[in-house]
């Protein structure tokens, strides 16, 4: 593990299937925006021999030539998959987005991956967002190690983000997040800053020089041992604990000197169980040069500390009725269950599926069970079809290199699955399965929009639903009070990227209008009206004349319809025909254009005539009678109240609190939860917390969430009632 004598680069532009899961290994890459993961990528690639000096592949293209919109926003927005080959292993590159709208695409990632590398930059450090990602792999052991970049920075210091990272991920234990190696430094440059130029390993006490541009192994000299031997004596014991050999500590506190092959074996066991998180270093390799620092020392970390897809637990799986079913451990001979992790338009090919393989061998031109099923709340509807899948392909770049099958364990991308979604499980046609989806974070800021022309018009429609179908941390709306079309997103990016997709995927220009939320109205207090609709014009007349009563009710009581009428002044068969023209006009609203709710409508008297009166007649004096009784009363405009639930750390409740009551909020009560952190519930009207996902990032430093349920409608304050009709005037 950085300490093996030699290196053996996989042979660059081969599109080899894997031939046993155990030579198989998945990692995710996780950290902020800007901490250099995707450089990272491109670093590993070059040294494993899978691009050429320049960066490129061996038909032109470059890793880094992913989706446009990345290109022009200069930032990572989706997940992406960078396959490389290392020893004789195939190690799968998953490259995550760091910004926070984007968690969706890192769900997608953990989710494919069996570890994870988090990545961490010497000059910012770690922020709460991935010290919050760090939790979520401790919750289901998933294996870690942390690679700390650019050092070239002048005021990087390897030494002291080691002992930072210790106290971000190592709060349980920190003897188990230890660094393997130290920096070597070159010259001091003029500005005083030495820069990094090769590492010592702790374990085998070997110095790497990476200052020619590709990895040179000698002796360190005899002026460096000392100043490493208490990082070693550390690391040693930090990996002896953890040791399933439990005599081993007493026999090194014994003064037995442990071999260091064990010390790897026992350093690589560890990190596989999940139990020891080694920190190590990497930088990009020099113009012209062939190795980046600490590559060859972390490639060899992923292919010996990082465990296969035979250790990682099955998946939960059931039949498509729920029935549960047993599946062997990565079985590449056992029934097909796959999972589609990410999908993806491509110009040329249409829709591209990146597949996870859990069972069983995906070979082309088969056909396959694709299901779909729990996400009907975001706009997916449950579905069971089967498809005859296109092409395998592994991705590098642009480029798809053809593949002859894909083995349980290891991902490819599946061409021509037209009705396959983000989270779909593709199984044998004849042995459908339903693999439980992974939990996405709620979208919870409304992007309310409409077509630009009605050429866009046309096109919208599937647009949406294509867009919907890749990601599912969006949330399709079609808001049947405002009469809007909402998209929930995660935040402001997340937003620009979905429009952007609109225009240059789908060919839909959309305008952005304000969201609106739904109001309803209601009677402060009781108020009477009377309904006179006679016309005689020749012919058939119309007529119908009704007296009613109105009265409000408690919250959540919808309409009540009463009928006192008494000597039949108002015919029976024309009682309900009253009945439905007051529920239409309620419907429509009485003062504001807004839904009338919670009410008790009495019906009291009226009049009928033996040849004019009919059904017709008497819904348009019921319809009367309650806009009179509406224009003599003083008529409520109710606004939606959500519960939020706000959980974040303890430096920063009172902040968030404080905010809460600047937006109308009732603060329910606070509890505290592990980690430092505490839960705030409050009641806040919706109208107040459009932007609030925003808000409430940039409030706690991206280190807060929150989720929010509907709770009631109550009446909305007379200074902004009154301005909201206003506006609905001036609309109008």
């Amino acid at each position: 593990m950085g300490d093996k004598a030699n290196a053996h680069p996989g042979a660059a532009g081969r599109a080899t299937a894997a031939d046993h899961p155990a030579s198989v290994r998945n990692v995710v890459l996780v950290g902020h925006s800007g901490s250099g993961k995707t450089t990272l990528v491109e670093a590993l690639a070059l040294t494993a021999g899978a691009v050429n000096r320049a960066g490129r592949v061996e038909d032109g293209g470059t890793i880094s030539d992913y989706d446009d919109i990345e290109h022009r926003q200069q930032r990572s927005v989706q997940l992406s998959l960078v396959p490389v080959e290392w020893d004789g292993i195939k190690v799968n590159l998953l490259d995550t987005p760091g910004y926070a709208d984007f968690v969706g695409e890192l769900r997608a990632g953990l989710r494919a991956a069996d570890a994870a590398l988090f990545v961490v930059s010497a000059s910012d450090g770690v922020d709460g967002s991935t010290r919050m990602v760090w939790e979520e792999c401790a919750a289901v052991g998933m294996p870690r190690a942390i690679v700390i970049t650019h050092l070239e920075a002048a005021r990087a210091d390897y030494e002291e983000m080691t002992r930072i990272c210790a106290d971000a991920f190592g709060a349980d234990d920190p003897d188990a997040v230890l660094p393997l190696y130290l920096p070597l430094h070159g010259p001091q440059a003029p500005d005083g800053h030495a820069p990094v130029t090769g590492l010592i390993g702790l374990l085998s006490q070997k110095l790497f020089d990476y200052s020619s541009g590709e990895r040179k192994e000698s002796e360190p000299g005899e002026d460096l041992l000392p100043g490493i031997e208490e990082a070693r004596n550390r690391l040693i014991e930090g990996i002896i604990a953890e040791s399933e050999d439990e005599t081993l500590m007493d026999r090194y506190l014994g003064g037995e000197q442990v071999d260091v092959k064990t010390l790897i074996q026992d350093l690589e066991r560890a990190v596989a169980r999940g139990v020891f998180f080694p920190v190590l270093a990497a930088a990009p390799a020099a113009e012209g040069a062939r190795q980046g620092l600490g590559t060859v020392e972390l490639l060899e970390l992923i292919t010996g500390g990082f465990p296969t897809p035979l250790e990682r637990e099955a998946p939960r799986v059931t039949t498509v009725d729920g029935k549960p079913r047993e599946l062997k451990l990565c079985d590449p001979d056992g029934p097909l269950v796959a999972e589609v992790v990410k999908t993806a338009s491509d110009p040329y090919v249409g829709r591209v599926s990146l597949v996870r393989v859990f069972s069983g061998t995906l070979r082309p031109d088969e056909t396959v069970h694709v299901s779909g099923h729990g996400l009907a709340d975001r706009g997916h509807e449950d579905h069971d079809v089967d498809e005859r899948i296109g092409a395998l392909s592994r991705p590098f770049g642009k480029q798809q290199r053809a593949l002859t099958h894909c083995i349980a364990g290891d991902l490819a991308c599946v061409a021509k699955l037209n009705r396959a979604e983000t989270g779909d499980t593709l199984s044998a046609k004849d042995d459908p399965l339903l693999m439980e989806p992974w939990e996405m974070p709620d979208p919870l800021l409304p992007l309310a929009i409409q077509a630009h022309s009605k050429q866009d018009e046309d096109k919208l429609s599937q647009g949406l639903s294509r867009l919907v179908a890749e990601d599912p941390t969006m949330r399709l709306e079609q808001n049947q009070d405002t009469h809007q079309v909402v998209l929930w997103c995660l935040g402001e990016a997340h937003s620009d990227v979905a429009l952007e997709r609109l225009r240059s995927r789908y060919g839909v220009q959309v305008d952005v209008v304000p969201h609106r939320v739904s109001l309803r109205e209601t009677f402060a207090a009781k108020s009477a009206g009377r309904g006179r609709h006679v016309k005689q014009s020749g012919g058939h007349g119309q007529y119908a004349i009704c007296e009613i009563e109105v009265e409000p009710l408690p919250g959540g009581s919808g309409i009540e319809f009463v009928d006192k009428v008494v000597g039949g002044a108002v015919p029976r068969q024309f009682v309900p025909s009253v009945e439905k023209g007051v529920r239409a006009q309620a419907a429509k609203g009485v003062a504001a254009g807004h839904p009338l709710i919670d009410v008790r409508i009495t019906l009291l008297d009226g009049k009928a005539h033996s040849v004019d009166s009919s059904d017709a007649a008497f819904q348009t004096a019921g319809a009367l009678a309650l806009r009179e009784a509406a224009s003599d009363a003083r008529i409520h405009l109710l606004e939606p109240v959500a519960e939020v639930s706000v959980l974040v750390g303890d430096e920063y409740v009172g902040a968030v609190m404080s905010d809460l009551s600047g937006r109308r909020g009732r603060v329910l009560g606070t509890e505290q939860t592990p980690g430092g952190r505490t839960l705030v519930r409050a009641e806040v009207p919706e109208i107040e917390i459009g932007r609030y996902a925003v808000d409430l990032r940039s409030l706690s430093h991206g280190t807060a969430r929150f989720n929010r349920s509907y709770a009631r409608h109550e009446p909305m304050p007379p200074q902004i009632a009154e301005r909201i009709r206003e506006e609905t005037r001036d609309s109008a």
